[in-house]
């Protein structure tokens, strides 16, 4: 493939923030959350390299099967239970745990064999999202009609999940963790309710199992707060490189729409990626590029397959310069915040027609020399720094369509 475009996972970063899982939680056991093919990064490489984990979470069948296909063999549970009888069997084959949330899941189960492997199941409690889970009156019934069905291995494990956690100051947290402790005292099983944010932010949410997603990926699930406060690694970068340089005049329009004008005479490069392959369409004029590792901005509307960048901080740019969209020292939170996302959408959104490049503990934007440690703690320094919003200095150039002036 000769497209520069690609994505860089770093595996090491993965197991680097699975550590800090473990430290945050030292007495609960992680389930690592995969779905969506773990958030952008590859099923399959995400689990291989979280291989410690004590288990994975997925969506659905599909995704569990393709973790069995990879040769995993630990605990994997399907977080929205079955969707029709048909997968009851292929679940119970695969020995994979079960979510039930719902009394129409009840008649599902029906479809599996009284015949070992039986069943694991968990039964999921709302407790305030509102979202999937039995109601706490109705967790009696529920769970008493799991324990009689003879197809279910054993005791139904409880979770539930939070709907605030990422707002450190919002009463709700620990209003669910109240409500999730007084509706399942009486039940002595294994419990979870520790999302990531749930896992930095409430400790007494952490229960049995904690259900990190978004930290494992190197990314804050705390507003406000950057992956480098909790000492969590980024581990994808989107990076491409430039194809071709520009010198315009004042006035002279850049992209789609020619809804920039150039302020000034200035230089500006191309970059081979765009709103294809995830960088976010709707990304405001200012959203910063990292050129040759020098803090560039977008200028103009994202294209399929192409961005417009800036040059005046990076004058002497050259064709073939690496420009790094995010990931590293450019905080994918601060990409999130130029587009009015999160970083959830943009991981997740990362296209399958990139170059995928698997890497451990290397510095890309760098040219792939190994880090040291003091470049690893300049990094983290880097991106506490690049957390604050900056200044839109662009906005005096997009033009007001009703007068077409600009500045």
């Amino acid at each position: 493939m000769t497209r520069p475009a690609r994505v860089v996972v770093d595996l090491a970063a993965l197991r680097h923030n699975l550590a800090r899982v473990r430290e945050r939680a030292p007495r609960s056991k992680v389930m690592a959350i995969v779905k969506a093919d773990a958030y952008g990064h590859g099923i399959a490489r995400v689990a291989s390299a979280l291989a410690e984990a004590d288990g994975f979470g997925v969506a659905c069948l599909e995704e569990a099967c393709q973790l069995r296909e990879a040769g995993v063999q630990k605990k994997i549970l399907l977080l929205e239970g079955p969707y029709a009888a048909g997968e009851v069997p292929t679940i119970q084959a695969l020995e994979l745990d079960v979510v039930i949330h719902h009394r129409s899941q009840f008649e599902l189960l029906d479809a599996a064999t009284a015949a070992p492997p039986l069943l694991k199941v968990w039964l999921k409690l709302d407790t305030g999202m509102h979202r999937l889970g039995f109601a706490p009156e109705e967790l009696d019934a529920a769970w008493t009609r799991l324990r009689q069905h003879p197809a279910v291995a054993e005791p139904p494990r409880l979770l539930s999940h939070l709907a605030c956690a990422n707002e450190p100051d919002n009463p709700m947290t620990a209003a669910q963790a109240r409500l999730f402790a007084a509706a399942t005292r009486a039940y002595p099983v294994e419990k979870s309710l520790a999302n990531s944010a749930g896992l930095l932010a409430c400790q007494q949410c952490q229960l049995d199992w904690v259900r990190p997603g978004l930290m494992l990926y190197g990314v804050s699930p705390i507003d406000g707060r950057g992956a480098a406060d909790f000492d969590l690694r980024p581990a994808m970068s989107l990076e491409s490189r430039l194809i071709s340089l520009r010198n315009l005049q004042q006035g002279e329009p850049v992209g789609y729409g020619a809804s920039w004008l150039c302020p000034e005479a200035m230089p500006v490069g191309i970059v081979a990626a765009g709103y294809g392959d995830g960088f976010p369409r709707h990304a405001d004029t200012g959203t910063p590029v990292l050129v040759a590792g020098k803090r560039c901005s977008l200028i103009g509307k994202p294209s399929m397959d192409m961005l417009t960048v800036d040059l005046r901080s990076r004058p002497d740019a050259k064709i073939g310069d690496p420009a790094l969209l995010w990931g590293g020292p450019l905080p994918i939170e601060m990409i999130a915040r130029h587009a009015d996302t999160t970083p959830y959408e943009l991981l997740c959104g990362v296209h399958k027609r990139l170059q995928f490049v698997e890497v451990e503990g290397e510095d890309q934007s760098a040219g792939g020399k190994p880090q040291s440690q003091n470049h690893r703690q300049q990094q983290n320094q880097d991106q506490r720094q690049n957390q604050d919003q900056q200044p839109n200095h662009y906005d005096d150039f997009v033009v007001d369509k009703r007068d077409q002036r600009h500045g």
